[in-house]
């Protein structure tokens, strides 16, 4: 993936380093699937203890503590920081003028860097829930460290760590285009199975959405290498629902998905990549 050509986004902030006003812990791989067993065991779906590339903390918008007023760095000095920024603003460069073409404003999110645990408008996150976006505050959260733990489930590479946070602010342009509000109003009159269903539709769109920027991306960087696409599709395989519940030792449950299973976010993901259309994005079905 070239990224060190292009710019870096301002609008990053740089935590790591200073805490989170909890202390915090890092796990590792094996935490990892311990914490998937675990929540098995008692019933809970893993997705929502670890936050794998957002989701569950997604429909949490407004609820929780509000984020720290300190003031902190937006400007990364280290490798993983500078990667960041640069995926961030050419997220900035594709959707901004995509929403213009739809008659639109795009209101650029913050992207937040933290080490073990931080404050945000949805609540308290440690490093265990990931990834992930809260409409609260328009801000991505991730601890860089989880791209070591993403490794660990077999999903290596630049490209495979830019899908990540293109997968996140797919869930920025869902909630500026009122999909995330909709879904959580539909969500609070139904039972566990259809709001799943919803959940999962979700997902598949902000996959879709990180699909449309890496076509475009593309198309106005030449930023793909050969074998960047193949990165994208085995991370968004690792952490579909059905491989997460045969990791756990589980029956697959479709019922029980949230995100989707490893071919559906490779194929919503892809679906993006080949179009660069947000037109067949519609994983809602009408």
């Amino acid at each position: 993936m070239r990224w060190r050509t292009g710019r870096q986004s301002s609008n990053v902030e740089d935590r790591r380093g200073r805490g989170g006003g909890g202390g915090g812990f890092r796990i590792g791989l094996l935490g990892t699937v311990a914490i998937v067993l675990i929540g098995w065991y008692m019933g809970a779906n893993p997705l929502q203890l670890l936050g794998l590339v957002g989701g569950a903390n997604t429909i949490l918008g407004g609820l929780g503590g509000g984020s720290s007023s300190q003031s902190y760095t937006s400007d990364p000095n280290d490798e993983g920081g500078k990667f960041a920024a640069s995926v961030l603003a050419s997220t900035e460069d594709v959707w901004n003028p995509v929403f213009q073409q739809l008659g639109g404003r795009y209101v650029e999110p913050k992207l937040v860097l933290f080490t073990d645990s931080t404050e945000s408008a949805c609540g308290y996150s440690s490093a265990a829930t990931g990834p992930f976006y809260c409409p609260g505050d328009q801000k991505v959260y991730i601890d860089l460290g989880f791209f070591r733990e993403l490794q660990g489930l077999g999903a290596s590479g630049d490209f495979a760590q830019a899908y990540v946070l293109g997968h996140e602010i797919g869930h920025h342009v869902q909630n500026l285009m009122g999909t995330t509000d909709e879904v959580t109003r539909l969500q609070a009159r139904m039972g566990e199975r259809d709001s799943n269903t919803l959940s999962v539709a979700l997902e598949l769109q902000a996959d879709c959405f990180a699909g449309v920027w890496a076509h475009h991306a593309h198309k106005q960087f030449n930023m793909l290498e050969q074998g960047d696409i193949e990165e994208a599709i085995s991370a968004a395989g690792a952490i579909g629902d059905d491989r997460l519940q045969r990791m756990s030792g589980r029956r697959i449950n479709p019922d029980s998905f949230t995100h989707g299973s490893s071919d559906q976010r490779m194929e919503w993901f892809q679906r993006g990549l080949q179009s660069g259309d947000l037109k067949n994005c519609n994983s809602f079905g009408n």
